[in-house]
């Protein structure tokens, strides 16, 4: 038969609640950490993805505009008549409404 011995089941319960308050306090830091990351990060003036796809997509269209105009001064340069893009249509103005 084997008898229960007192001190060994109070330091399994310490060693029980030790590791369930440290597990705690580990999730307390994690989290105290990435708000102080995330406050850290809002002060800077970092910009999101979408922003920086978005001017990066701007920028792409600028270059490829400077190739157009700049092969258009070339052939004007040597005397040839170049090559016009299409101008976009813009949209018709609308008419004021009759006043009565």
């Amino acid at each position: 038969m084997q008898t229960r011995n007192k001190i060994m089941e109070d330091i399994s319960q310490l060693m029980t609640n030790a590791m369930g308050v440290a597990q705690g306090a580990k999730g307390e830091a994690e989290t105290a950490f990435n708000s102080w990351i995330e406050r850290w990060l809002a002060e800077r003036d970092f910009v999101t993805r979408e922003e920086f796809d978005a001017v990066r997509a701007m920028a792409q269209k600028a270059r490829e505009e400077n190739a157009l105009l700049l092969a258009r001064i070339e052939a004007l340069e040597a005397g040839e008549k170049p090559a016009r893009k299409p101008a976009p249509k813009k949209p018709a103005a609308k008419k004021p409404a009759a006043k009565k």
